[in-house]
Protein backbone atom coordinates (compact mmCIF):
# COMPACT_ATOMS: atom_id res chain seq x y z
CA UNK A 1 0.00 0.00 0.00
CA UNK A 2 1.24 3.64 -0.88
CA UNK A 3 2.60 5.71 2.05
CA UNK A 4 3.33 2.46 4.26
CA UNK A 5 6.53 4.07 5.54
CA UNK A 6 4.60 7.34 6.80
CA UNK A 7 4.11 7.16 10.57
CA UNK A 8 1.25 8.20 12.55
CA UNK A 9 2.78 11.37 13.27
CA UNK A 10 3.23 12.44 9.85
CA UNK A 11 -0.55 10.82 9.03
CA UNK A 12 -1.42 13.57 11.60
CA UNK A 13 0.68 16.23 10.71
CA UNK A 14 -0.17 15.84 6.70
CA UNK A 15 -3.98 15.59 7.69
CA UNK A 16 -3.59 18.47 9.88
CA UNK A 17 -2.59 20.54 7.18
CA UNK A 18 -4.86 19.16 4.45
CA UNK A 19 -7.45 20.49 7.23
CA UNK A 20 -5.68 24.08 7.51
CA UNK A 21 -5.37 24.79 3.72
CA UNK A 22 -9.09 23.63 3.08
CA UNK A 23 -10.37 26.27 5.79
CA UNK A 24 -8.14 29.06 4.46
CA UNK A 25 -9.16 28.52 0.55
CA UNK A 26 -13.04 28.49 1.99
CA UNK A 27 -12.48 31.87 3.68
CA UNK A 28 -10.58 33.55 1.37
CA UNK A 29 -12.94 32.27 -1.47
CA UNK A 30 -16.55 32.06 -0.06
CA UNK A 31 -15.59 34.76 1.82
CA UNK A 32 -15.48 37.07 -1.27
CA UNK A 33 -18.27 36.20 -2.63
CA UNK A 34 -20.40 36.06 1.32
CA UNK A 35 -18.62 39.91 1.41
CA UNK A 36 -20.34 40.08 -1.88
CA UNK A 37 -23.56 39.51 -0.14
CA UNK A 38 -23.31 41.25 3.00
CA UNK A 39 -22.60 44.77 0.86
CA UNK A 40 -25.91 44.53 -1.33
CA UNK A 41 -27.57 47.64 -1.41
CA UNK A 42 -31.20 47.69 -0.49
CA UNK A 43 -32.54 49.71 -3.29
CA UNK A 44 -30.08 50.11 -6.91
CA UNK A 45 -31.32 47.40 -8.99
CA UNK A 46 -28.33 47.54 -11.29
CA UNK A 47 -25.46 47.26 -8.47
CA UNK A 48 -26.91 44.21 -7.65
CA UNK A 49 -27.00 42.46 -10.99
CA UNK A 50 -23.68 43.17 -11.52
CA UNK A 51 -22.34 42.26 -8.32
CA UNK A 52 -23.95 39.19 -8.66
CA UNK A 53 -22.50 38.67 -12.11
CA UNK A 54 -19.07 39.33 -10.13
CA UNK A 55 -19.48 36.30 -8.62
CA UNK A 56 -21.63 34.10 -10.61
CA UNK A 57 -19.22 31.72 -12.41
CA UNK A 58 -17.11 30.76 -8.82
CA UNK A 59 -19.79 30.89 -5.74
CA UNK A 60 -20.51 27.22 -6.04
CA UNK A 61 -17.16 26.03 -6.81
CA UNK A 62 -16.29 28.12 -3.46
CA UNK A 63 -18.02 26.08 -1.27
CA UNK A 64 -16.45 22.67 -2.21
CA UNK A 65 -13.52 23.68 0.04
CA UNK A 66 -16.18 23.89 3.09
CA UNK A 67 -17.20 20.38 2.65
CA UNK A 68 -13.81 19.06 1.48
CA UNK A 69 -12.78 20.32 5.22
CA UNK A 70 -15.66 19.28 6.91
CA UNK A 71 -14.73 15.79 5.48
CA UNK A 72 -11.82 15.86 6.75
CA UNK A 73 -12.52 17.15 9.82
CA UNK A 74 -14.58 13.83 10.42
CA UNK A 75 -12.22 10.96 8.51
CA UNK A 76 -9.34 12.09 9.90
CA UNK A 77 -10.29 13.61 13.45
CA UNK A 78 -13.33 12.10 14.56
CA UNK A 79 -13.79 12.62 17.87
CA UNK A 80 -13.36 16.32 17.74
CA UNK A 81 -15.67 16.14 14.51
CA UNK A 82 -18.38 14.62 17.09
CA UNK A 83 -17.47 17.57 20.06
CA UNK A 84 -17.45 20.46 17.66
CA UNK A 85 -20.38 19.95 15.96
CA UNK A 86 -21.97 19.21 19.78
CA UNK A 87 -21.12 22.26 20.91
CA UNK A 88 -22.11 24.56 17.52
CA UNK A 89 -25.26 22.69 16.30
CA UNK A 90 -27.49 25.83 16.65
CA UNK A 91 -24.89 28.22 14.90
CA UNK A 92 -24.16 25.37 12.52
CA UNK A 93 -27.93 24.96 11.66
CA UNK A 94 -28.22 28.62 11.26
CA UNK A 95 -24.89 28.98 8.83
CA UNK A 96 -26.58 25.82 6.63
CA UNK A 97 -29.23 27.63 6.52
CA UNK A 98 -27.86 30.96 5.59
CA UNK A 99 -26.08 29.05 2.80
CA UNK A 100 -29.25 26.99 1.39
CA UNK A 101 -30.96 30.93 1.45
CA UNK A 102 -28.44 32.34 -0.63
CA UNK A 103 -28.34 29.54 -3.15
CA UNK A 104 -32.27 29.22 -3.58
CA UNK A 105 -32.14 33.28 -3.84
CA UNK A 106 -29.67 33.21 -6.54
CA UNK A 107 -31.14 31.54 -8.56
CA UNK A 108 -35.06 32.39 -7.70
CA UNK A 109 -33.73 36.41 -8.52
CA UNK A 110 -33.53 35.39 -12.24
CA UNK A 111 -36.87 33.22 -12.70
CA UNK A 112 -39.46 35.39 -10.55
CA UNK A 113 -41.49 38.24 -12.07
CA UNK A 114 -39.31 41.50 -12.23
CA UNK A 115 -41.70 42.56 -8.97
CA UNK A 116 -40.74 39.79 -6.78
CA UNK A 117 -37.15 40.31 -7.43
CA UNK A 118 -36.57 42.57 -4.65
CA UNK A 119 -37.72 40.02 -2.05
CA UNK A 120 -35.30 37.70 -3.40
CA UNK A 121 -31.98 40.01 -3.25
CA UNK A 122 -32.94 40.39 0.20
CA UNK A 123 -33.10 36.84 1.13
CA UNK A 124 -29.74 36.53 -0.10
CA UNK A 125 -28.39 40.05 1.50
CA UNK A 126 -29.43 38.40 4.52
CA UNK A 127 -29.00 34.62 3.84
CA UNK A 128 -25.40 35.96 3.56
CA UNK A 129 -25.18 38.13 7.09
CA UNK A 130 -26.35 34.51 8.46
CA UNK A 131 -23.86 32.77 7.22
CA UNK A 132 -20.91 35.19 8.27
CA UNK A 133 -22.32 35.77 11.81
CA UNK A 134 -22.47 32.29 12.29
CA UNK A 135 -19.13 31.19 11.04
CA UNK A 136 -17.53 34.30 12.89
CA UNK A 137 -19.65 32.79 16.01
CA UNK A 138 -18.38 28.95 15.41
CA UNK A 139 -14.94 30.24 15.05
CA UNK A 140 -15.06 32.65 18.50
CA UNK A 141 -16.31 29.44 20.37
CA UNK A 142 -13.84 26.97 19.01
CA UNK A 143 -10.68 29.32 19.50
CA UNK A 144 -11.99 29.13 22.95
CA UNK A 145 -12.07 25.26 23.73
CA UNK A 146 -15.14 25.24 23.14
CA UNK A 147 -16.29 27.32 26.62
CA UNK A 148 -20.46 27.95 26.67
CA UNK A 149 -19.75 31.08 30.12
CA UNK A 150 -20.18 34.30 29.24
CA UNK A 151 -16.66 35.44 28.19
CA UNK A 152 -16.60 32.48 25.61
CA UNK A 153 -19.94 34.20 24.34
CA UNK A 154 -18.30 38.01 24.40
CA UNK A 155 -15.81 36.53 22.53
CA UNK A 156 -17.80 34.77 20.09
CA UNK A 157 -19.76 37.53 19.47
CA UNK A 158 -17.39 40.04 18.56
CA UNK A 159 -15.46 37.35 16.44
CA UNK A 160 -19.09 37.02 14.65
CA UNK A 161 -18.60 40.62 13.72
CA UNK A 162 -15.01 40.83 12.94
CA UNK A 163 -15.43 37.92 10.38
CA UNK A 164 -18.14 39.76 8.90
CA UNK A 165 -16.36 42.86 8.32
CA UNK A 166 -13.45 40.67 7.35
CA UNK A 167 -15.64 39.06 4.35
CA UNK A 168 -17.15 42.47 3.44
CA UNK A 169 -14.01 44.15 3.03
CA UNK A 170 -12.60 41.34 1.03
CA UNK A 171 -15.62 41.21 -1.14
CA UNK A 172 -15.17 45.07 -1.74
CA UNK A 173 -12.09 44.23 -2.96
CA UNK A 174 -13.34 41.77 -5.38
CA UNK A 175 -15.59 43.92 -6.31
CA UNK A 176 -13.05 46.63 -6.97
CA UNK A 177 -10.90 44.03 -8.89
CA UNK A 178 -14.19 43.02 -11.26
CA UNK A 179 -16.33 46.33 -11.43
CA UNK A 180 -15.64 49.65 -13.57
CA UNK A 181 -17.56 52.72 -13.27
CA UNK A 182 -20.07 53.96 -9.81
CA UNK A 183 -20.33 50.49 -8.44
CA UNK A 184 -16.31 50.35 -8.70
CA UNK A 185 -16.62 53.57 -7.36
CA UNK A 186 -19.04 52.55 -4.61
CA UNK A 187 -16.95 49.11 -3.60
CA UNK A 188 -13.98 51.77 -3.21
CA UNK A 189 -16.14 53.51 -0.41
CA UNK A 190 -17.50 50.01 1.36
CA UNK A 191 -13.86 48.74 1.25
CA UNK A 192 -12.44 52.33 3.09
CA UNK A 193 -15.23 51.55 5.80
CA UNK A 194 -14.82 47.92 5.88
CA UNK A 195 -10.76 48.51 6.46
CA UNK A 196 -11.56 50.56 9.47
CA UNK A 197 -13.84 48.40 11.00
CA UNK A 198 -11.40 45.03 9.99
CA UNK A 199 -8.58 46.75 11.56
CA UNK A 200 -10.29 47.55 15.12
CA UNK A 201 -11.64 43.77 15.05
CA UNK A 202 -7.84 42.02 14.51
CA UNK A 203 -6.98 44.37 17.43
CA UNK A 204 -9.47 43.31 19.92
CA UNK A 205 -9.54 39.90 18.77
CA UNK A 206 -5.03 39.62 18.77
CA UNK A 207 -5.05 40.83 22.69
CA UNK A 208 -8.02 38.85 23.68
CA UNK A 209 -6.65 36.22 22.48
CA UNK A 210 -3.71 36.25 24.84
CA UNK A 211 -6.12 35.80 27.96
CA UNK A 212 -8.05 32.58 26.84
CA UNK A 213 -5.09 29.94 26.58
CA UNK A 214 -1.73 29.78 28.56
CA UNK A 215 0.16 28.17 26.10
CA UNK A 216 -0.76 31.01 23.78
CA UNK A 217 0.22 33.84 26.07
CA UNK A 218 3.77 31.93 27.08
CA UNK A 219 4.41 31.35 23.14
CA UNK A 220 3.67 34.77 22.19
CA UNK A 221 4.99 36.75 25.30
CA UNK A 222 7.53 34.62 26.70
CA UNK A 223 9.18 32.23 24.34
CA UNK A 224 12.38 32.84 22.23
CA UNK A 225 10.33 32.59 18.88
CA UNK A 226 7.91 35.39 20.86
CA UNK A 227 9.46 38.52 18.88
CA UNK A 228 9.37 36.46 15.39
CA UNK A 229 5.63 36.03 15.84
CA UNK A 230 5.21 39.92 17.03
CA UNK A 231 5.96 40.49 13.38
CA UNK A 232 2.59 38.61 11.94
CA UNK A 233 0.22 40.95 13.42
CA UNK A 234 2.64 44.43 13.00
CA UNK A 235 2.94 43.16 9.04
CA UNK A 236 -1.23 42.71 8.73
CA UNK A 237 -1.30 46.51 10.29
CA UNK A 238 1.39 47.93 7.99
CA UNK A 239 -0.81 46.06 4.94
CA UNK A 240 -4.22 47.42 6.29
CA UNK A 241 -2.07 51.14 6.07
CA UNK A 242 -0.62 50.14 2.66
CA UNK A 243 -4.11 49.62 1.48
CA UNK A 244 -5.63 52.63 3.39
CA UNK A 245 -3.05 54.19 1.02
CA UNK A 246 -3.61 52.26 -2.47
CA UNK A 247 -7.24 52.41 -1.81
CA UNK A 248 -7.29 56.50 -1.81
CA UNK A 249 -4.76 56.99 -4.77
CA UNK A 250 -6.43 54.08 -7.28
CA UNK A 251 -9.40 56.00 -8.36
CA UNK A 252 -7.19 58.00 -9.72
CA UNK A 253 -4.72 55.94 -11.49
CA UNK A 254 -6.39 55.22 -14.56
CA UNK A 255 -7.72 51.61 -14.49
CA UNK A 256 -4.04 50.38 -13.27
CA UNK A 257 -3.55 48.32 -10.61
CA UNK A 258 -6.76 47.24 -9.69
CA UNK A 259 -5.69 43.96 -8.28
CA UNK A 260 -4.00 45.79 -5.55
CA UNK A 261 -6.30 45.87 -2.80
CA UNK A 262 -7.81 41.92 -3.74
CA UNK A 263 -3.88 41.13 -3.06
CA UNK A 264 -3.27 43.13 0.09
CA UNK A 265 -6.65 41.30 1.30
CA UNK A 266 -5.20 38.01 0.61
CA UNK A 267 -2.33 38.79 2.38
CA UNK A 268 -3.93 39.81 5.53
CA UNK A 269 -6.29 36.89 5.31
CA UNK A 270 -2.88 34.52 4.85
CA UNK A 271 -0.96 35.88 8.14
CA UNK A 272 -4.12 36.05 10.34
CA UNK A 273 -4.67 32.42 9.73
CA UNK A 274 -0.51 31.60 9.99
CA UNK A 275 -1.22 33.72 13.65
CA UNK A 276 -3.91 30.88 14.59
CA UNK A 277 -2.24 28.22 12.92
CA UNK A 278 1.06 28.95 14.81
CA UNK A 279 -0.74 29.49 18.31
CA UNK A 280 -2.63 26.23 18.35
CA UNK A 281 -0.58 24.04 16.69
CA UNK A 282 -1.04 20.60 17.64
CA UNK A 283 -4.35 21.24 19.01
CA UNK A 284 -7.32 20.20 16.57
CA UNK A 285 -9.61 22.07 18.96
CA UNK A 286 -7.21 24.80 21.24
CA UNK A 287 -6.48 23.80 25.08
CA UNK A 288 -8.64 20.87 24.59
CA UNK A 289 -8.28 18.09 22.40
CA UNK A 290 -4.24 17.68 20.72
CA UNK A 291 -4.60 16.00 16.91
CA UNK A 292 -2.39 12.55 18.15
CA UNK A 293 -5.14 11.94 20.62
CA UNK A 294 -8.16 12.07 18.43
CA UNK A 295 -6.47 10.76 15.34
CA UNK A 296 -7.91 7.72 13.07
CA UNK A 297 -6.52 4.56 12.81
CA UNK A 298 -3.09 4.76 10.83
CA UNK A 299 -3.70 2.50 8.25
CA UNK A 300 -7.19 4.16 7.17
CA UNK A 301 -5.47 7.32 7.03
CA UNK A 302 -2.88 6.00 4.81
CA UNK A 303 -5.43 4.24 2.69
CA UNK A 304 -7.74 7.68 2.21
CA UNK A 305 -4.47 9.27 1.91
CA UNK A 306 -4.66 7.77 -1.64
CA UNK A 307 -7.57 9.48 -2.56
CA UNK A 308 -7.09 12.90 -0.72
CA UNK A 309 -3.50 12.76 -3.13
CA UNK A 310 -5.96 12.58 -6.37
CA UNK A 311 -8.74 14.90 -4.89
CA UNK A 312 -7.17 17.98 -3.89
CA UNK A 313 -4.98 18.55 -6.90
CA UNK A 314 -7.76 18.13 -8.98
CA UNK A 315 -9.98 20.45 -7.36
CA UNK A 316 -7.14 23.02 -6.96
CA UNK A 317 -6.51 22.53 -10.51
CA UNK A 318 -10.34 23.78 -11.20
CA UNK A 319 -10.12 26.27 -9.37
CA UNK A 320 -7.47 28.08 -10.90
CA UNK A 321 -8.73 26.88 -14.86
CA UNK A 322 -12.02 28.59 -13.43
CA UNK A 323 -10.32 31.70 -12.62
CA UNK A 324 -8.11 31.86 -15.60
CA UNK A 325 -11.33 31.42 -17.66
CA UNK A 326 -13.04 34.31 -16.06
CA UNK A 327 -10.34 36.55 -15.76
CA UNK A 328 -11.07 40.34 -16.39
CA UNK A 329 -14.19 42.20 -15.49
CA UNK A 330 -17.62 40.58 -14.81
CA UNK A 331 -20.03 40.44 -17.75
CA UNK A 332 -23.40 40.73 -17.39
CA UNK A 333 -24.72 36.93 -16.12
CA UNK A 334 -27.06 34.94 -18.28
CA UNK A 335 -28.89 32.11 -17.03
CA UNK A 336 -30.12 31.34 -20.64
Amino acid sequence: MPFESLSVTALGNIYLGLLALAVLLYAILDGYDLGVGVLFPPHNEQFKDDMIASIGPYWDANETWLVLAVGILLIAFPEAHSQILQTLYLPATFMLLGLILRGVSFDFRAKVPHNKKPKWDTCFKYGSILTTLSQGYMLGIWVTGLRTDIYAQGFALLAAFGVTAAYAFIGACWLILKSEGDLQAKAFYWAKRCLLVLASGILAVSLLNLTLHDEVRVLWLESPVGWVLMTIPLTCFALLLLCSVVLKKLPEAGGKGEWLPFAIALLIFGLCFAAFGISYYPYVVPGKLAFMDVLSDGNSLRFLLVGAVVVVPCILAYTVLVYRIFAGKSEKLSYY
